[in-house]
């Protein structure tokens, strides 16, 4: 490109998509949209999260708390990297959540929750369908 800007659809701009997403629902005061992104944000935070090994013994650096470990970053772990075909995949997960919530809602006459997950899906369904 000639402008030096990277491509933005680049793997991970899903992420910032949803942040963006996210920004803009808390300044319209959009209190299910929020809901919404926070869910699929959280969402994909748990998917890149790594499971520590099996049969590690559980960490302790401190004689005043249990389990913590000493020493700066001395508890970091990686993340997981995922493709933005991931990302979309969790959120795609989300909003097929929220449409099945809302049709038992529905039938069971709660039409003013099916109609605020409806409003959630469709929050997600815009970020994920942005460029």
């Amino acid at each position: 490109m000639s402008s030096g800007t990277p491509d933005r659809r680049a793997a991970g701009d899903l992420p910032a998509r949803l942040q963006e997403a996210l920004r803009a629902a808390l300044q319209a005061r959009d209190v299910a949209a929020v809901s919404a992104l926070r869910s699929a944000q959280a969402a994909i935070g748990n998917a890149e999260a790594v499971a520590p090994p099996a049969g590690s013994p559980a960490p302790g650096g401190s004689q005043h708390f249990a389990g913590s470990v000493g020493g700066l970053g001395a508890a970091e772990a990686p993340r997981r990297v995922l493709t933005d075909e991931q990302a979309s995949d969790i959120v795609r997960a989300e909003i097929a959540e929220r449409h099945d919530a809302a049709e038992l809602y529905e039938r069971s006459g709660h039409a003013d929750r099916a109609d605020r997950l409806r409003r959630e899906a469709q929050a997600l369904r815009t970020a994920l369908a942005d460029t």
